[in-house]
């Protein structure tokens, strides 16, 4: 089947996209869940390569391993766990088995929990030392950080519960900037982690228990745990009642659908966290439901393989047009990158096809004053993925959000169409002429033929960004399978904290003679400049 592509591709490569806009192609080329549409028509995929494209998920049997991981199953082969955060929205899906036992009472139960604390936190019935919580500080790094700092930030609208702030940095100007702005008698802090021994959590959790301690007598009753870990989090003065336990089966990365998630459902309140959860869990059936060419995920995923995998396009930049998902670059970055950043796959033997690609962005607007001009006249091709909704938040500026959607589609017709010589030259013909003519259009000619897709919806609410995170979330799994890796390991996350570990002793005072020498040469400049 790989073979097939590239021999499309090969054949098909020259093909103006532009070419390929006849009638009904608009139509032919999207697919929808609900109210969200994935529109794939400006790429130079058509009907054959589709169905090539669809073919690598007959030929990975990603139907079955789709099942094995609704199912329970542990597909997550190199660390023998189920793959279940699908389970933590599934509301009313009914009962999932791991290990001959149904998870569900727990989860929901745990829910539940969250949904209490959560209530008490933003009523006043948990009013800390002070009177009312105001702030709430979560502590926690990679996906017990970046879920829901990306999504506090995205559904900013709906606040109406205590301000979120995040500390993920071990850098201490990272703690240091946030606990500024907060009074420890009102303030909330949530350490998450899910042994409670993650160091560059742990590390910010006591900076911020000792800046408690120096203006409450209780500090340890100011904290909640996002942990496992029932030992640990009662040493650090956490009692159980403030403790948020999840399973094995839930990786960090894809955590934010339970305790993860607190620090959200605080600022939304459980009634919108549920229509985050339900989101997701729509997203769920669509995915397990839809025919291959009507499935958003599936066809997400294929468009993002022929991209890399077929065309050979390593990188792949998002782009919010809508200011609450500046942080979802950031987030993809963490949940693709180091799901599918594999070079081995599943059989141990090294990966015959390219892996996941260099995901990176910034929102709208703010990037067409930056790197668009890359993406539009370098001389790598970027495939580019817009996501924009019909209406915003600020109704009384409706005219604006339409200004910010007239950008967003015209970046996806201009690196389509681009502009050539011809047009160029009359652009500048009444300013110059002759060989300055000439010099001065080859400027401002855009060879256009750039792929992109755009995701529409109506507004980004709790349920629409649950679809979304899901809709990434399956993504990656299609990537996954097709490619043949492991998307639920991150080894090459543990070998820094190894190294980290071993090396700190030597910053500390420990002799450096044993590293090689560029490490104990840069040990000894930092050593003389008051390390």
């Amino acid at each position: 089947m790989w073979d097939g592509l590239r021999k499309h591709h090969e054949a098909v490569k020259s093909r103006q996209i532009s070419d390929l806009m006849v009638a009904g192609r608009g139509e032919d080329f999207r697919a929808t869940v609900g109210d969200m549409m994935l529109d794939y028509a400006k790429t130079n995929i058509d009907a054959e390569g589709r169905d090539l494209l669809v073919g690598l998920l007959e030929q990975a049997d990603v139907a079955g391993r789709r099942a094995a991981m609704f199912g329970g199953a542990a597909i997550n082969e190199t660390e023998g766990r189920a793959v279940l955060h699908t389970a933590l929205r599934n509301l009313d899906g009914g009962p999932v088995m791991v290990d001959g036992a149904d998870v569900m009472p727990d989860v929901l139960a745990t829910l539940a929990d969250m949904e209490a604390f959560a209530a008490d936190v933003r009523g006043g019935a948990f009013a800390g030392q002070g009177g009312k919580i105001t702030d709430v500080v979560n502590i926690g790094i990679g996906g017990s950080d970046l879920g829901p700092a990306m999504a506090v930030k995205a559904l900013a609208p709906y606040h109406d519960g205590p301000r979120c702030h995040f500390v993920s940095n071990v850098d201490p100007a990272d703690v240091a900037e946030v606990l500024r702005v907060c009074d420890p008698a009102t303030t909330l802090v949530i350490v998450a982690s899910k042994t409670f021994t993650t160091i560059e959590t742990m590390t910010n959790a006591r900076t911020a228990m000792a800046w408690m301690g120096e203006a409450v007598a209780e500090p340890g009753a100011q904290f909640a745990a996002l942990s496992t870990s029932e030992e640990k989090t009662a040493a650090f003065g956490i009692d159980q009642s403030r403790v948020f336990g999840f399973e094995d089966w839930v990786g960090g990365r894809y955590s934010m659908w339970g305790p993860i998630g607190l620090s959200l459902m605080i600022a939304i309140g459980p009634d919108a966290f549920r229509a985050f959860l339900r989101g997701g869990q729509a997203m769920d059936v669509h995915f397990q439901a839809a025919e291959w060419a009507e499935n958003v995920p599936a066809m997400l995923a294929l468009v993002g393989i022929w991209h890399n995998q077929v065309c050979g396009h390593a990188t792949r930049a998002v782009l919010p047009y809508d200011n609450n998902l500046s942080r979802l670059p950031a987030y993809l970055q963490q949940l693709e990158m180091e799901s599918n950043g594999k070079g081995v796959s599943m059989d141990g033997a090294d990966l015959a096809v390219e892996s996941g690609p260099v995901v990176w962005g910034e929102p709208g607007t703010n990037g067409q004053h930056a790197f668009y001009q890359l993406i539009h006249q370098g001389t790598r091709v970027i495939p580019c993925e817009f996501l924009v909704a019909a209406r915003g938040h600020e109704d009384d500026l409706h005219h604006q959000h339409q200004l910010l959607v007239a950008n967003c589609l015209a970046q996806s017709e201009a690196l389509m169409m681009g502009r050539d010589l011809d047009e160029a030259r009359g652009k500048v013909a009444d300013k110059f002429e002759g060989a300055e003519l000439e010099r001065q259009a080859r400027h401002r000619v855009f060879k256009g033929n750039r792929p992109s897709v755009t995701l529409a919806y109506p507004t980004l609410d709790p349920f629409m960004l649950g679809q979304i995170i899901a809709l990434y979330e399956h993504r990656v799994f299609v990537e996954g399978v097709v490619l043949g890796v492991n998307s639920y390991d991150q080894w090459g996350v543990e070998l820094g904290k190894e190294l980290a570990t071993a090396l700190q002793p030597i910053v500390e005072g420990a002799d450096a003679s044993g590293k090689d020498a560029s490490t104990a040469g840069l040990v000894g400049f930092l050593r003389g400049r008051g390390l």
